[in-house]
């Protein structure tokens, strides 16, 4: 890879990659400095990625990071009990998005994280599986719960509208 491609790497894949940690932490300093990570790392990198595997590298690079920092910030606070499963939605609202943002904030990082690369970013689940270090049918797996995490979280739709 020359200093151009990863100069339009940065320019084509920043913003994506940088919503994708955003909808996963929530913090956006956190986010950028994730982002800021995977592509220091590609520059360390660069004479060894393939210019056309650039935008996997550096989402497995992100991702990873990403991981490691919710793992770290889990150990320092205490699971919140409103976070597990068999939790509900049962109010009124007529926000879709609150309540669509508010279920997805509750499943695990692990099947927020292929749900967004799945569904937000478009990827393959073969894609999925190479940049979370798991396996094609793992990753079909998560995002099945995840979508039927959602449904049951959501509920009947005339709640929502």
């Amino acid at each position: 890879m020359t200093v151009e491609e990863y100069n339009n790497a940065v320019d084509q894949h920043a913003d994506n990659l940088y919503r994708f940690i955003l909808k996963n932490v929530k913090v956006e300093d956190t986010a950028r400095d994730i982002v800021q990570d995977a592509f220091e790392k590609l520059w360390i990198k660069i004479e060894r990625v393939d210019g056309e595997k650039v935008k996997s590298y550096l989402f497995t690079a992100a991702y990873h990071t990403m991981i490691d920092y919710i793992r770290k910030e889990n150990r320092l606070e205490t699971m919140d009990e409103s976070k597990t499963y068999g939790h509900y939605h049962e109010e009124q609202y007529s926000d879709i998005r609150e309540v669509l943002n508010r279920a997805f904030e509750n499943l695990p990082e692990v099947q927020r994280s292929v749900l967004m690369l799945r569904d937000y970013e478009g990827y393959s689940y073969q894609e999925i599986a190479e940049i979370t270090n798991l396996s094609e049918s793992q990753v079909k797996v998560y995002i099945y719960r995840a979508r039927v995490y959602l449904k049951t979280y959501i509920g009947n739709p005339e709640r929502i509208i």
